[in-house]
């Protein structure tokens, strides 16, 4: 399962949502692809306001506030779509 992070280098809520990302990996398997929304002007212009946002395959997109649990309850809901 993929997990596409729609970020920038100086967010730190990005960078919160990384680590609890990390942590999760020990428990559902997947991949986060990031990227960075000041390299692409379409993600700029969809994310500037927004970001974290997680685009997770499977599953929903997820835009902020997120929380550990919320990230684990969509991964898992996820892994389960995409598992089957």
């Amino acid at each position: 399962m993929q997990i596409t992070l729609y970020s920038k280098p100086t967010c730190h809520l990005c960078s919160d949502v990384k680590m609890e990302l990390l942590a999760l990996q020990d428990e559902i398997d997947f991949v986060v692809v990031e990227r960075n929304i000041e390299a692409d002007p379409t993600d700029f212009e969809r994310f500037r306001y927004l970001i974290p946002v997680l685009d997770i395959e499977g599953g929903e997109v997820l835009y902020p506030p997120h929380t550990f649990y919320t990230l684990r309850n969509a991964l898992l809901k996820a892994h389960s779509v995409v598992g089957a």
